[in-house]
């Protein structure tokens, strides 16, 4: 039996490579003779570089750039050939960041834009930027200024490229000439407009620790740097799928930097040739940290079992939490889905024993499937 163990990273628990061995484990315990391929995933947030640097012949490069509150940090990147594969929250991701720091107000994206401008120096023609798990809500105004774009109050001062600054600006000046960046991708899942009630202030600034308050001016001022970008450069990318994307760097990202919004988990799917290892699948195990609703709407479990189903292979899913309905399930195309969190524990008792519990839950899965096969 050939079954492919692909899954997620499972957030603040396992990386994918490391779920992966947890699940090979429990598989192997229960049927030593299958022919067990590892392939970890990524669907194009935290995690994303990790797991291309397993697949492909690239090189880890570690520059210092600035973290979220301009602190001089490492962060690293992935070089393979001349691409580029730069993840936000390396350098201005919320882990970076303890829980009394994080404040959306005062926090820059400028250090992903230095991990930019790193791989341009070194040589990258192409470069793909993978959002997830961002700190900041700056519309992208740090990576540009790192970038050599310059934003300015009314009395032409430039300002601090911060959240609670958005609504200040009154004039943006490109850089001369202007960024290099002529083949950017970005990777996301999200489809969030910059602004409005399904924006970034609202849905996403109270993860990152704003309040009723800081979320109302993130969103005023998300609508009017919104309105000084399309008359400084003529077009309006506020509302275009993708948008409000790690705290609208989206639109930054399609404003400033020319960008091409692409699906995370369909993309990297493509550069390690996904494919190729499901053609050879009788069974296929993947799994991350929450199944919810949302997850046919461009979520890695819902890109595997398309691409499943086009091949007429099995999908098990092993998660942390399971919250989609049966009938969500079924229509995702899983054949099952089971989770780790126990009825009545609490998050961190759950996260603390997920390598043992993707071990016992895979064994049993594939226990189960035998049977029915008997």
């Amino acid at each position: 039996m050939n079954i492919l163990i692909a899954p997620d990273s499972f957030k603040d628990a396992l990386p994918a490579a490391a779920a992966c061995e947890a699940i090979r484990r429990g598989v192997l315990a229960a049927l030593p003779s299958a022919n067990v391929q590892c392939c970890p995933m990524a669907d194009g947030g935290e995690g994303t570089a990790e797991v291309l640097a397993w697949h492909l012949p690239g090189t880890m490069v570690k520059p210092q750039v600035s973290d979220p509150l301009m602190r001089p940090v490492t962060a690293q990147y992935f070089s393979f050939g001349k691409k580029a594969f730069v993840e936000m929250a390396e350098a201005s991701g919320l882990q970076r960041l303890t829980a009394s720091e994080r404040n959306p107000l005062i926090t820059s994206s400028f250090g992903t834009g230095e991990l930019l401008g790193h791989a341009l120096r070194s040589g990258a023609m192409e470069c793909y930027l993978a959002v997830g798990g961002s700190a900041t809500n700056d519309a992208g105004m740090g990576m540009a200024t790192a970038l050599g774009w310059r934003f300015l109050d009314k009395n032409e001062n430039a300002l601090s490229p911060i959240g609670e600054n958005l609504g200040r600006v009154a004039a943006i000046v490109p850089p001369n000439p202007q960024s290099k960046i002529r083949n950017l991708k970005l990777l996301t899942d999200v489809t969030n407009p910059l602004f409005g009630p399904n924006g970034a202030a609202f849905v996403y600034a109270p993860q990152k620790g704003a309040d009723a308050a800081a979320v109302k001016l993130l969103d005023d001022g998300l609508r009017h740097f919104a309105g000084v970008v399309e008359r400084s450069l003529g077009h309006d990318f506020s509302q275009v799928p993708g948008a409000g994307a790690a705290g609208g760097l989206g639109f930054g990202a399609m404003a400033f930097l020319g960008a091409e919004v692409l699906n995370g988990a369909e993309t990297l799917m493509q550069l390690i040739d996904f494919e190729s290892f499901v053609k050879k699948a009788d069974l296929i195990i993947t799994g991350e940290g929450r199944l919810d609703g949302q997850t046919s709407q461009g979520k890695l479990i819902g890109a595997i079992c398309r691409k499943a189903k086009q091949h007429g292979v099995p999908v098990v899913a092993i998660c942390g939490e399971v919250s989609a309905s049966e009938a969500a399930l079924k229509a995702l195309g899983l054949t099952s889905a089971v989770q780790i969190k126990q009825v009545g524990e609490g998050v961190e008792a759950s996260i603390s024993r997920t390598a043992e519990a993707l071990e016992y839950l895979s064994h049993n899965v594939l226990n189960t499937m035998l049977l029915r096969q008997a």
